[in-house]
């Protein structure tokens, strides 16, 4: 069997070494006998693919990416360019879909994560189409606005949490303001979320747990890098099979301990190629568990 390689940007400004974000995790990789190949991300994301692999040896097999998020349409662009080097993706861009983009997991989590609409397209939605998703949800009480991968959560007030959904015009407000300061990387459409408080630490920063699955079994807990410290301990059992029925190989669940005690909640899933690993963090759990894979 092959081991696999590990795909990772390259520095844009010496593009034979890693990006710097990623310098530790390749050092890791070799000192475990694993092989790491470079991507040129920047060209990659120009939509110049081929450009982007060259320099990944042709008949290299099977790969796993670990870099920055790239939209579900690059994805697939560096898919086939790989492929027509004698490489394989161990992520399937359907499958990289899944787990990157919130319609495609949600089925599987839903009623362990936050209720949820999403209306489709690139911009502002229509007055008609906000009221209807603000319904869907119950028509009051709060939410959050995001789209299918990323929220604001940095600018709370202005483009991410919504008081009330009962109030049309406050919705709109902040759902435009997010339009706007996402601009040109809003991914898919508009999703709002209920709110549920969860536990916090004394910065005021929910208590996340981030956890890496691969083939769905968990191979590394800490905690999210938004909130870099001791992570919580989160219980897994009822997470697991939810992981397992999405059917992705390699992702991510943020859980947090709702502030009533009620349970752990999926906050969020990404697929683990490109979700980011705390400063701090030895990941060597982690790419062992990828290079055997």
């Amino acid at each position: 069997m092959t081991t696999p390689a590990v795909l990772l940007p390259a520095d844009p400004l010496g593009p034979r070494r890693p990006d710097p974000h990623f310098v530790l995790e390749a050092r890791q990789v070799r000192e475990l006998g694993g092989m790491c190949v470079l991507l040129d991300h920047d060209a990659l994301v120009a939509g110049e693919a081929a450009e982007a692999v060259r320099r990944v040896p042709a008949g290299l097999g099977p790969l796993w990416y670990r870099g920055w998020m790239v939209g579900v349409p690059a994805y697939q662009e560096l898919a086939e360019a790989l492929e027509g080097r004698g490489c394989a993706l161990l992520t399937a861009p359907a499958a990289y879909a899944d787990a990157h983009e919130l319609p495609g997991w949600y089925g599987s989590f839903e009623g362990a994560t936050p209720q949820s609409h999403w209306l489709p397209g690139g911009g502002m939605p229509a007055h008609t189409e906000l009221v209807s998703a603000a319904a869907a949800l119950g028509g009051h009480g709060p939410a959050i606005v995001k789209d299918y991968v990323k929220s604001r959560k940095h600018e709370w007030h202005e483009a991410c949490f919504v008081p009330d959904l009962a109030d049309a015009g406050g919705l709109a407000r902040v759902v435009s303001r997010f339009v706007e300061l996402q601009g040109d990387f809003l991914t898919g459409g508009i999703v709002l979320r209920r709110y549920e408080e969860f536990v916090r630490d004394a910065a005021g920063r929910a208590e996340e747990a981030r956890v890496w699955w691969l083939d769905g079994e968990p191979v590394l807990v800490g905690p999210h890098p938004d909130a870099p410290g001791p992570a919580p301990d989160p219980d897994l059992s009822a997470v697991r099979p939810l992981v397992r029925a999405l059917g992705c190989r390699f992702v991510t669940t943020d859980l947090a301990l709702r502030a009533d005690g009620s349970g752990w909640r999926v906050v969020e899933v990404g697929d683990g190629q490109v979700s980011d690993l705390p400063t701090g963090t030895d990941a060597a759990p982690l790419l062992s568990a990828l290079i055997g894979a």
